[in-house]
């Protein structure tokens, strides 16, 4: 395709942003979630220790922290549809090599720069979404993204029991390279959004960019605190759903289907959070919302901790999935109110994934107390970080809800 034809397409339709960004969430959470389903194999494949196969978790998410610095940088000078692109063919050929990694350090390397492509997803999608849709459906159209993460993750828990035991984890990577070129595939007919072409986003250096972030007080104190709550919410999200279907198995002795049983329950419950979150947002205050998520978070990663019998988990773990990954349905609003379009998936890449590599000690921290004391224990502790969370939301985030900003033209 030319750069005549490229620069013709035009300007996407809101359908079209969400289905573009969507697709490429799910491919991340499709990748992550087999992996985790995968971690026992590739340690007995491979001769890993449980630190060792942990680290391949958190080293992926350290990719994508720089991958979301890279490409938010990228995107903000030379478009959102171009990068999600690159994004996913970087992600596609290090996830191929996976497949044929032959020892820790060579999958370890293949895993990172694997995340250094789905580094780039969140913001740039979030950005793509923040630009199309009407700014009064802000917070649902950025909830709506999130539940792509939750698709891809259904999948993984539907299609990882039923292939593992016949390809094995190499192919399971195999079938990992599916979602990534079907997301490829779909960008490729969509220009970029209007109000990108219309910005000055030419003029503005790579380190105008990042301070942008911290421009006054006010702006400084509302990025550490999108920092905040994307590590709490990161790190408590991958800290229980990384080890859980191992958890399951050894503790409970669940076997594969009914680990996946347990975590297509989890992911429902997420969904229903995520979706929830955005028309609540839009309706009282995104604020308000995020304080009830944070709190109903908290108690039940606490009552979960608790429970011992396995159908209770199932039904609780629906219930706790609600609030502990719904707030991942008011981010993209959140930081795309916060910062121009100039900056804003710079701002999105940067901010979500400092979060993201935070949460990448989650599975770690996780894995290292269950093995001093027990899971239970592990998971109880993961309670006390929502209250950081809230405090961050209290006095260090604006209060505005989306008709006060739109009212006072400040959105961007």
């Amino acid at each position: 395709m030319t750069l005549a034809t490229a620069n013709a397409r035009r300007s996407p339709s809101p359908k079209q942003a969400l289905i573009a960004s969507a697709s490429g969430y799910a491919m991340d959470g499709f990748d992550l979630l087999i992996l985790g389903f995968m971690l026992p194999m590739i340690s007995q494949g491979l001769g890993l220790t449980s630190s060792q196969a942990g680290s391949l978790v958190t080293w992926t998410l350290f990719g994508a922290v720089m991958g979301g610095i890279i490409f938010g940088q990228l995107s903000d000078k030379y478009g959102r549809i171009k990068m999600l692109s690159v994004s996913i063919l970087m992600f596609s050929l290090f996830t191929g090599l996976c497949a044929i990694a032959q020892g820790y350090w060579d999958l370890l390397t293949y895993r990172t720069l694997a995340g250094v492509g789905l580094g780039g997803e969140f913001g740039i999608g979030m950005s793509l979404v923040a630009e199309v849709w009407p700014k009064s459906q802000r917070n649902r159209a950025s909830s709506y993204v999130g539940i792509g993460w939750q698709a891809g993750v259904l999948a993984a828990a539907i299609l990882t029991p039923l292939l593992l035991p016949f390809i094995g984890w190499r192919g399971m990577f195999v079938v990992g390279l599916i979602p990534a070129l079907t997301a490829f595939f779909i960008r490729q007919r969509i220009g970029e959004p209007v109000v990108f072409k219309q910005s000055q986003h030419d003029t503005m250096s790579y380190k105008d960019r990042f301070n942008q972030l911290f421009k006054d007080s006010k702006t400084a104190r509302a990025s550490i605190g999108v920092v905040i709550l994307t590590s709490v919410q990161n790190f408590g999200y991958y800290g229980i759903m990384i080890w859980m279907p191992s958890y399951l198995s050894k503790q409970h002795g669940l076997s594969l289907n009914a680990s996946g049983a347990w975590t297509a329950f989890t992911v429902v419950g997420m969904t229903l959070g995520i979706w929830l979150f955005g028309w609540f947002a839009d309706k009282f205050g995104r604020w308000k919302v995020f304080l009830c998520y944070q709190l109903g978070a908290a108690v039940m990663v606490l009552l979960y901790s608790q429970l011992n019998v396995a159908s209770e988990m199932l039904i609780a773990g629906a219930v706790m999935g609600m609030f502990v990954n719904g707030m991942m349905g008011g981010y993209g609003a959140l930081i795309s109110d916060l910062y121009p379009v100039e900056a804003r998936a710079t701002a999105q890449n940067v901010l979500f994934n400092i979060g993201r590599g935070v949460g990448g000690f989650g599975p770690f921290i996780v894995g290292a107390v269950a093995g001093e004391s027990s899971f239970s224990t592990a998971i109880a502790l993961l309670a006390s970080i929502y209250i950081v969370a809230m405090c961050a939301t209290l006095f260090l985030l604006p209060k505005h809800s989306a008709i006060d900003l739109e009212q006072a033209n400040v959105l961007q």
